[in-house]
């Protein structure tokens, strides 16, 4: 999951740590981690979101994210809407 400089490879354009990055997704700025949150839908395996942040935190912080999303926006409704009893809105 990451390269000989501790970067997990969904960060490939973004010079940071594993930790670091566990970091901004504590961050007390809840549009920091929504930031993050999406840029980790964007870029990573979506079985690897999971080892981060829970479908309740995705679900719960979604007005935030889906922003952040891109083009995987669209996967990421349809996911969200088959796996989760609230579905994203």
């Amino acid at each position: 999951m990451i390269d000989p400089s501790g970067r997990p490879y969904f960060l490939w354009d973004d010079d940071m740590t594993l930790e670091s990055f566990r970091d901004k997704l504590r961050d007390a700025d809840v549009e920091v981690r929504a930031y993050f949150i999406g840029k980790l839908m964007r870029q990573a395996k979506p079985d690897d979101v999971f080892s981060f942040v829970t479908l309740r935190e995705i679900v719960g912080e979604w007005d935030r994210i889906e922003r952040y999303l891109g083009k995987t926006r669209e996967f990421w409704r349809w996911l969200l809407a088959r796996w989760s009893p609230d579905g994203a809105r």
